[in-house]
């Protein structure tokens, strides 16, 4: 995975100083790091017969989708508050200061369907806890989370302890 970790930028004091923003556009701008890395999300569920992969806003959509299409399933995305134009539930989740929430339309997901989570970074892990208890809530099955990158220093993968995760670059500092 180190020529996939090399495709991605650090961005310094970004978006305020003292964190090291981790720029996934010049991983997707490269065609064969794209590919690959969709290759490498969709790896553990090829033969899971998955219904439904669910993506994150926003960057979550770009990988989300892409896995759909190569797993030949459907996409079901899970936005900020208020952007969905039809009946949703929503799950809020901490932030630093405050709360913020995710949705999801009422009927995005059959009961029983096997669901995937998809998103680009795991940091906290807050937006995919919220975002697995909104599909739960649908009645679906949370098969999986795939990310991309996760920055294990800040201890996400605690909150979806109970989701199996694949994750293709972890970042430590």
């Amino acid at each position: 995975m180190d020529s996939l970790r090399d495709l991605i930028r650090n961005v310094p004091d970004f978006p305020k100083k003292g964190i090291g923003f981790k720029d996934i556009t010049t991983l997707i701008k490269d065609s064969k790091g794209f590919t690959q890395t969709i290759e490498k999300l969709c790896e553990p569920y090829k033969n899971m017969n998955v219904d439904i992969v669910a993506g994150i806003e926003s960057r979550g959509f770009i990988f989300g989708g892409a896995v759909a299409v190569e797993l030949q399933a459907g996409f079901v995305p899970i936005r900020k508050k208020g952007k969905l134009p039809a009946e949703t539930f929503f799950e809020e989740y901490a932030l630093e200061y405050g709360t913020d929430a995710v949705e999801v339309h009422k009927d995005a997901v059959d009961k029983g369907m096997k669901v995937l989570l998809v998103d680009d970074l795991l940091a906290t892990g807050g937006t995919a806890a919220a975002s697995v208890r909104l599909l739960k809530k649908l009645g679906s099955e949370v098969v999986g989370a795939a990310f991309v990158i996760e920055l294990g220093f800040l201890g996400g993968r605690k909150e979806l302890k109970n989701v199996p995760l694949h994750i293709l670059i972890n970042f430590n500092e």
